[in-house]
């Protein structure tokens, strides 16, 4: 086979800016005339390249409220979870590769039949401060996720943990009710920053302080914090001096200030410019596809959405194809109506796909007494990249059903904490989970805080308890297809799309040939895992 050295040259400089998979770089260098073992010297010499350290990282961050807290169970916003990956650290996390890996714990294991996790910690751990990480902080931190008194959004996820046991100072183990073959991947929830613990047995979140790779030195919640490396962090990483997040809701603010230099990364972009931002030479694109959902939860407790011929009506009513190719310009998953994306595992790929059907919408709506029907929708520009041309499309298909959609443009601060739970439909953007156990626990449990449909399943419940347990494979996936099927057609949630996450730096900005998918900018670990080059 011919040689091309230009093709050649162009794969080696792909791997070097971290543009290219290792997977897709020794395909195209076969096409290019280059042995498998050519090619894995090239891939080595280039994506190998140690990181450099050094510089101020700036981001540009959306979705930034000054109702946020350093309170972990508070945490909401996207750019409260970009910074509490940046300050905080957790159990455990996702890698680049989507596999799970260490954070605090170095390693854990289960008794046979996973009612007991066993967590060992890194005992080179500490605090910004200094202190030590230790099994205290860890029973501490999840205890204030725990109880009845408890406020935490991730309550839901610990339900099951009865007890939690320290032996020494860096081994800690879990206790549970039932069952958890996810209880590892559980511990990655954003919500679970490990804090230190206050001798009451409460934590410290007030101070802001954290063991995470850089430490705060100075911020305010909707503006933006200012934070330099903590030289305690306890992994590999951290290659910037300081990191430097600022809040940008605007997409066309952050787009611009990614154009003119004044930042170095960006989360979100909006979608109708990427094809002009990838002809910019200073520009790198990230665009990666994730189980992120777009949903428009309908409160099932409230009029008229407490009919489910309505619910499913206007699951008929949205053409998710247009939505797809108009305002996600392609960089998307097809959605079903229900919270299970191809990039989590289980996925059930033989479910018939709901799609626009505004005759069906008609006759439902016509059965459930509700023909004209008129129903406003929340949404605000911060929720996702085109969010308000989303809903005003929606809108447009809609009328072909009968149906009057008045979609109410809502302020971007304070979106999450006024108007998401609380309207009764409104747009979300929810970040990735890593398995729909989790996903299910957090937002269609009966009791979860973050229920936001408010749909009550009894047969859903059973089966999300069933599966949290069963540690044969094949019964979970069953488990999990039903699942989805009752979501579907019984559930108060339209998912038009699971959204690839679309983020952007200057082209001196470098990675690793992968990243992960459970939030944007890497994980939310971009600070941690990027450099300058």
């Amino acid at each position: 086979m011919t040689k091309r050295p230009d093709m050649i040259d162009k794969l080696a400089e792909a791997a070097r800016q971290g543009r290219i998979s290792r997977r897709d770089f020794m395909h195209y260098s076969t096409v290019a005339g280059l042995t498998a073992t050519t090619a894995t010297g090239l891939w080595t010499r280039s994506a190998g390249a140690q990181p450099k350290s050094g510089g101020t990282f700036r981001i540009g961050a959306h979705d930034g409220n000054t109702s946020d807290t350093h309170d972990p169970g508070t945490y909401l916003s996207f750019s409260i979870i970009q910074l509490a990956h940046t300050y905080r650290s957790y159990l455990t996390l996702i890698e680049p590769d989507q596999t799970l890996g260490p954070d605090i714990a170095t390693e854990w294991s289960a008794t046979p039949d996973a009612t007991e996790w066993t967590f060992k910690l890194n005992e080179n751990a500490s605090f910004h401060n200094g202190k030590p990480v230790t099994a205290t902080d860890v029973i501490a931190s999840m205890n204030h996720h725990r109880g009845e008194s408890s406020t935490s959004a991730a309550t839901a996820l610990l339900k099951d943990v009865v007890d939690l046991v320290a032996d020494g100072d860096y081994t800690v183990t879990f206790k549970l009710a039932a069952p958890n073959a996810d209880l590892p991947w559980l511990m990655t929830d954003y919500h679970l920053a490990i804090c230190p613990a206050n001798d009451d047995g409460t934590i410290d979140w007030q101070s802001g302080l954290g063991s995470g790779p850089y430490k705060i030195v100075d911020g305010e919640f909707g503006v933006g914090f200012e934070m330099e490396r903590h030289d305690g962090w306890h992994l590999e990483g951290a290659y910037f001096d300081k990191v430097v997040l600022t809040v940008l809701n605007d997409p066309n603010a952050r787009q611009t200030a990614l154009v003119t230099g004044d930042v170095d990364a960006i989360t979100q972009l909006e979608l109708k410019t990427l094809a002009l931002l990838q002809r910019d030479p200073n520009i790198e694109i990230d665009n990666v596809p994730s189980a992120a959902a777009i949903t428009m939860p309908m409160h099932c407790d409230t009029a008229p959405f407490d009919n489910v011929d309505v619910r499913n009506a206007l699951k008929l009513a949205v053409n998710r194809d247009e939505l797809m190719e108009k305002i996600a310009f392609g960089a998307a998953t097809k959605g079903n109506d229900f919270h299970h994306s191809p990039a989590m595992p289980y996925w059930p790929d033989d479910i018939p796909q709901t799609d626009y059907d505004p005759d069906q919408a008609k006759a439902l709506l016509a059965k459930a007494g509700a023909e004209g029907l008129s129903v406003n929708i929340s949404v605000a520009d911060s929720v996702f990249s085109g969010a308000v041309d989303l809903c005003v499309l929606y809108a447009e298909h809609a009328k072909a059903a009968g149906i009057n959609i008045n979609v109410v443009r809502e302020p971007n601060d304070g979106y999450y904490s006024d108007v998401w739970l609380k309207k009764p439909w409104c747009a979300v953007q929810w970040g990735a989970r890593p398995t729909p156990d989790v996903m299910y626990s957090l937002a269609y449990k009966a009791d979860a805080a973050w229920n936001e449909s408010r749909w009550q399943n009894d047969r859903f419940n059973e089966l999300l308890l069933q599966a949290k347990s069963e540690l044969d494979n094949a019964k979970r996936a069953e488990m999990y297809r039903e699942m989805a099927m009752l979501a579907k057609d019984d559930g108060g949630t339209v998912i038009p799309f699971f959204p690839n996450f679309v983020y952007a730096r200057r082209s001196n900005v470098m990675h690793g040939p992968e990243l992960a998918a459970s939030w944007q900018m890497d994980g939310a670990r971009a600070a941690s895992r990027w450099w300058f080059g």
